[in-house]
């Protein structure tokens, strides 16, 4: 996952809110989100080539959701950064014994942000960080930089998402269209990473459209107090996948 933009209401009915987008390259094997045989509370997608998973939730409530950190002189990493997300909704470590637990483990993984939400809390623990973060309450957003780095894509999907929730709008397709926003950024607001311009400037809408690269899947979760709703518009296979699930206590 590269760009999450979310709502944090840990004391309401609606705890988590995500506008969430994939970006990989697209020959990258991957299963479709799916309930897992192996862990059956369990929803994601799965990395077919590293194993672990880009951004999931379990029936009890629990969240993880992995970006990676763009960062060109960080070298190669062996251990598959999704192996964390995948381990921590398999688990049953609340989320800020898991985030100390990776954090002390950081350096085995390329450059990443790890978000972790449980019942009550919900936690940010990456490469770049001195230590986890507890998220406070409200509106926060996550792309390939630190937590609200304010990147030109994050703030036009945060505004988004904030309108349609002031709004009250819950058609799915509409949360996805905002997805789906291929607008690139003026080059005065790019970031410098390290990628170059002509690079930025590919990087920088929402939804990323190359032939070997680009958003994969983008996807509209809701963690309430009585269930999960997921929608995900599925660009490799072209299709929506729509879970509403019963949360169990």
């Amino acid at each position: 996952m590269c760009l999450l933009a979310f709502h944090w209401q840990p004391q309401s009915d609606l705890p988590l809110q995500v506008w969430a987008n994939r970006d990989e390259f697209l020959a990258r094997p991957a299963q479709a989100t799916h309930l897992w045989p192996e862990a059956q509370t369990v929803l994601a997608g799965r990395d077919l080539q590293g194993g672990g998973t880009w951004m999931g939730v379990t029936l009890h409530g629990r969240f993880a959701a992995l970006t990676n950190v763009r960062d060109p002189n960080m070298p190669a990493a062996a251990r598959s950064r999704g192996e964390l997300a995948a381990a921590y909704l398999c688990g049953d470590l609340p989320a800020a014994a898991f985030a100390q637990q990776v954090h002390a483990e950081r350096e085995r993984y390329g450059g990443f942000n790890l978000l972790l939400a449980d019942a009550d809390t919900l936690w940010c623990v990456g490469s770049h960080q001195s230590q986890p973060m507890e998220v406070a309450a409200g509106w926060h957003g996550l792309s390939n930089a630190t937590l609200d780095a304010p990147w030109p894509k994050l703030m036009r999907l945060l505004g988004g998402a904030q309108a349609l929730t002031e709004q009250q709008v819950n058609v799915p397709e509409a949360h996805l269209a905002l997805l789906a926003d291929i607008t690139p950024a003026p080059d005065t607001e790019l970031p410098n990473t390290g990628v170059g311009l002509a690079m930025e400037r590919v990087l920088s809408p929402i939804c990323i459209r190359t032939p070997a690269y680009g958003t994969r899947n983008s996807t509209w979760l809701r963690i309430a107090r009585d269930g999960v709703y997921w929608h995900e518009q599925d660009y490799n296979e072209e299709r929506h996948h729509r879970f509403e699930l019963t949360r169990l206590s």
